[in-house]
């Protein structure tokens, strides 16, 4: 029997792939025997093995002990809560020049990134720093998810590559709160592609910002989420 087996984020960057075709002897084989083969068949994906969750036709399998069949589409789901290389909530620094390395494709012809940086002025008032909140598991789903729906959205305009960072705590002025990369084979797709997803994490990413002023401090409003 064969199995495809999807591979995303880190993974699908290790095996240089993001599809594997799996033969598995016999009529059906268990979710556990395909661990095996995967592990002896791609050694480097041996280390993260007993680290993955695993999907099978697009539902999660809660036991290794757990048939599959013939055809079956099992996907390798790497941990969530951390984020991946592509959609990533972090208190760390944020650096344009880290993004601007996993954006590198000899096929692009440009490379935007988007910094968002924390100013010192807000609604006539002055701003010293920001705090950022998230629902952290929830936003990093939902920067992955418009992640692929931009890149569903310019899928015939060559952008082949979207990185969403977002960071987290307290920020002073000056430092970056969000980056957006994009590599296009067009400048124009490039721009495009950056603004529509900037647009759509303001939207649709449950994360929120403290000002802080000589005042005080309050929270911004924001807008509803639009899904």
């Amino acid at each position: 029997m064969q199995v495809s087996v999807r591979l995303f984020a880190g993974l699908r960057e290790i095996m240089g792939s993001d599809l594997l075709d799996v033969e598995l002897e016999g009529d059906s084989a268990t979710v556990q025997i395909l661990r095996e083969a995967l592990s002896l068949k791609y050694p480097k994906l041996h280390p993260y093995l007993t680290g993955v969750a695993i999907a099978v036709n697009e539902e999660y399998i809660l036991s290794d002990e757990s048939e599959l069949t013939d055809g079956d589409s099992v996907a390798l789901v790497p941990p969530i809560a951390g984020g991946s290389l592509e959609a990533l909530v972090t208190t760390e620094i944020l650096t344009p020049a880290e993004m601007r390395q996993g954006l590198e494709d000899d096929k692009a012809g440009a490379v935007v990134i988007f910094e968002g940086v924390v100013r010192n002025h807000h609604e006539g008032r002055n701003v010293v720093r920001l705090e950022y909140e998230a629902y952290e598991e929830m936003a990093t789903k939902q920067l992955a998810s418009v992640r692929g729906e931009i890149l569903e959205y310019f899928q015939d305009q060559e952008v082949y590559k979207v990185y969403i960072w977002h960071r987290i705590g307290v920020l002073e002025v000056g430092e970056v709160s969000l980056l957006v990369g994009v590599c296009a084979a067009h400048r124009a797709d490039a721009f495009e592609a950056a603004l529509r997803a900037v647009d759509r994490v303001k939207e649709t990413v449950p994360v929120w910002k403290k000002e802080w002023s000589a005042d005080g401090s309050h929270w911004q409003e924001g807008v509803m989420p639009r899904p």
